[in-house]
């Protein structure tokens, strides 16, 4: 709980995810599928984005990381939809005072180009936080052929959101 009369207007999260790319599994990036003859390895779906966006969230209000609530190691959550967690970390944020203000994607993949999913992705992030879509950014940047990205053996996402005092 904050001290009295410390309680700042807005609040800044990071929150960032790498997964090795394995045939065989699907490819989840910021909610949607995306065709692709490799996926994430992961104990859930994988979504590198909505990873990233949980702890960027999470961060913000000092309440740990998605593995604090989420943990690899429980069955529960394996091969869960990471819109899932994201619907549970939602309510903490709000508990906290906080709501979801603008949110800035970036994604690291050499292949495939993610150029046509952008805006499905940026609609989606949109829906699931309840934000209009000019206050949700998305993009896609190669490694240049640089390990473990550039040769297509991992997939990563750096996510920011501004969280705004709900009154």
């Amino acid at each position: 709980m904050a001290e009295p009369g410390w309680v700042l207007p807005y609040k800044i999260g990071q929150g960032y995810d790498l997964h090795r790319l394995v045939p065989g599994q699907k490819l989840m990036i910021g909610g949607i599928q995306v065709e692709s003859p490799v996926g994430c390895e992961a104990h859930s779906d994988g979504d590198v984005v909505l990873h990233a966006l949980i702890d960027a969230l999470l961060g913000a209000c000092a309440l740990g990381d998605i593995g604090d609530h989420f943990p690899p190691s429980d069955d529960q959550y394996k091969g869960m939809d990471s819109s899932a967690f994201l619907a549970k970390v939602l309510p903490l944020v709000t508990a906290s005072g906080y709501r979801p203000g603008n949110v800035d994607v970036t994604i690291f993949l050499e292949k495939p180009k993610l150029g046509p999913y952008k805006l499905p992705m940026r609609e989606t992030l949109a829906q699931l936080l309840n934000l209009p879509l000019q206050c949700v950014s998305v993009k896609a940047k190669t490694a240049e052929k640089f390990p473990p990205i550039g040769t297509q053996e991992a997939i990563a996402a750096s996510v920011t959101v501004l969280l705004y005092l709900s009154t």
